[in-house]
Formats: C-alpha cells, sequence, structure tokens
C-alpha cells in the first residue's frame, strides 16, 4: 500500500519541498511551484557585518515584512527575494537601493523614503538570507498531485459546510464551481491555504483611521507594527501614524482564511483539499 504522504501545516505554509538533485531544464508547467525553479546563484558573494545585518532585519521586517515576509523568502503579495535575479546581481546595495526607492507601482509596490544607511543595512540583510539559502544546498521539487491525493472528500464536505465556515464567503456552485479544472495538484492547496498569494493579487486590506481631530481617512493598509500603522497615498507614498494617536479599524476579505490557517488539522487540511478536487464541472 503506498504510504500517504502528509504535509504539515509548516510545511505547506512553505509550499514548497526539498531534495537533494539537480533537474534538468524543463518546459514550464502550472502545476508545479516556484521552487521547482533553481534559484540564481549570487554572482559576487559578499559578506557584511553582523551589526549592519541586525540593524538591516529589524527594518526590512517594519518595511518589508508584510509584503516579502519576515524571512525575505515570500510573503502576503510579494515574492522570495532569495530567489530574485536582481538581487543576485546586486553588489552592496546598487540594485536593491534604486528598485526600494522608486518602487514599482504596477506591481502594487510603492517607493520608500528611506535614507543610505537603512538601504545598505536592508541590502546586507537580504544578501545574508540568500546566503543562507544557497549554503542549504541541493536542488527543489514540486509535490507530485498523487502525493496530496490523501484525504476524504465527504469528510472535507461536511467540514466546508459545518465548522470550516467556509460557505460564509465561498460556493462550490458559485464562485469555486469548476475550481479542480482551473487548478490542480499543488496549484490548488496553494490557493486554498494561501488566498492572498494568488497572481493577480488581491487588493490589499482596507484601514479606516479616525484621527484626534475627528477626521476619518479610508486608505489601503502597508504595513502594521505592534506601535505604528502604515497607509498608502494615492500617489504611492506611505504615511505612518503612531497607533497611540488614532482608532482604527482593518478590512481584510482574507481574514477569514489567515483565521483557518490556525485551525485546520492536517486531517482537515487533506479531506478539504479533496473536496475541491470534486468541484470540477
Amino acid at each position: 500500500m503506498k504510504q500517504a504522504f502528509w504535509i504539515s501545516s509548516a510545511v505547506a505554509f512553505a509550499l514548497e519541498v526539498t531534495i537533494a538533485q539537480t533537474p534538468a531544464p524543463a518546459p514550464k508547467d502550472t502545476t508545479k511551484s516556484p521552487a521547482s525553479q533553481l534559484a540564481p546563484k549570487t554572482v559576487t558573494p559578499q559578506n557584511y557585518p553582523i551589526e549592519q545585518i541586525q540593524a538591516g532585519e529589524q527594518r526590512f521586517t517594519s518595511e518589508c515584512g508584510f509584503c516579502h515576509g519576515r524571512d525575505a523568502a515570500g510573503g502576503e503579495t510579494g515574492p522570495d527575494l532569495t530567489r530574485s535575479a536582481l538581487v543576485a546581481d546586486d553588489i552592496g546595495g546598487d540594485k536593491i537601493s534604486p528598485m526600494v526607492r522608486a518602487g514599482r507601482p504596477s506591481k502594487g509596490m510603492p517607493a520608500f523614503n528611506l535614507s543610505n544607511a537603512d538601504l545598505a543595512a536592508i541590502a546586507a540583510y537580504i544578501h545574508n538570507q540568500k546566503k543562507k539559502f544557497e549554503e542549504l544546498g541541493g536542488g527543489r521539487r514540486s509535490v507530485d498531485p498523487a502525493d496530496l491525493a490523501t484525504g476524504d472528500a465527504e469528510a472535507g464536505a461536511r467540514y466546508f459546510n459545518g465548522p470550516g465556515g467556509c460557505t460564509g464567503c465561498h460556493s462550490a456552485t458559485g464562485d469555486l464551481a469548476s475550481i479542480a479544472s482551473k487548478y490542480q495538484g499543488l496549484e490548488l492547496l496553494q490557493r486554498m491555504l494561501y488566498a492572498g498569494g494568488r497572481k493577480p493579487p488581491p487588493a490589499r486590506p482596507k484601514v479606516t483611521l479616525t484621527l484626534r481631530s475627528g477626521r476619518t481617512r479610508v486608505a489601503p493598509l502597508a504595513s502594521e507594527d505592534e506601535f505604528s500603522i502604515v497607509i498608502l497615498e494615492p500617489s504611492g507614498a506611505q504615511h505612518t501614524y503612531k497607533k497611540s494617536d488614532v482608532t482604527f479599524k482593518i478590512d481584510n476579505p482574507l481574514s477569514a482564511h489567515y483565521t483557518q490557517l490556525g485551525k485546520y488539522t492536517d486531517a482537515d487540511m487533506h479531506n478539504v483539499y479533496a473536496y475541491l478536487n470534486t468541484l470540477n464541472k
């Protein structure tokens, strides 16, 4: 009997499997994870002072972590920077810094007004993260759809329509009709677990701010930490407010997905995946 290939929640969140192999070039396969492509190697190896890397980690986490992940390996809407060709070609921030300052508005990345020291520290942190991933060695492959086919579709339907609360936003005969005809294998699991990572990316969460003056502002959320909340102006510039100076409410249509990630058991996850695979007509 074929042993079931269970993917723990932590591995499912990473959405990649690492194995020691060097895959041969192959045509693009939409059922494969981006991790199936080898990351470009750093052209010019670089080392940075630990103090600069630590400073860069703090700055990166507050300014970039919301989109690119705290470890620079990809987040809500931003790509994995440790697998970026631009980062691979960068030397000391000569390519990273101009990109951060200019932004990429067409791709949802705003411009950042940061000091040279901050930009250099961020570049140092990104390079250090890339070096760590490169030192892991080995190649990567995607998960075979057959490896994921271990769930019970009937149990998944019960969870979907019951305790999972999925019908509060989705319908098997509405937005999810024929979803298994559009996405298979890991790509379907990705969309189920990480709805925020789909392409094109969903709209940013909206935040409603009430200032001490009584004025109310509604704007896209850029980032948030323990002490501040950052919004995007229509120009693409960022505006930071101290949480102590405002009251706010964040409206994120994907919040139910994020909450659900903490509730799924392995069985729930694979059962719902099996149920979604039946929605192919």
